[in-house]
């Protein structure tokens, strides 16, 4: 399981283990935060192309998924 705090997600950097739109390298452009400091909403970007998905920040944690940093894959 990858460690990471909601507050340390913004600018954070992520491989998909497998590609997503054909993308591997990601970076998160923008976390929405609630009153209480929860996250509402969550964006990665792909490096390469510039397309933004949203994503459940939570799912960013499972390592079969997601690796911290960019990697080579």
């Amino acid at each position: 399981m990858n460690k990471i705090h909601p507050k340390k997600l913004l600018n954070s950097k992520w491989t998909a283990l497998q590609p997503v739109a054909k993308q591997l390298h990601f970076i998160v452009t923008d976390v929405e935060y609630d009153e209480d400091g929860s996250v509402l909403t969550c964006m990665i970007e792909s490096v390469m192309s510039k397309n933004k998905f949203p994503i459940q920040w939570r799912d960013l944690k499972d390592t079969a998924c997601w690796a911290q940093g960019w990697q080579k894959n």
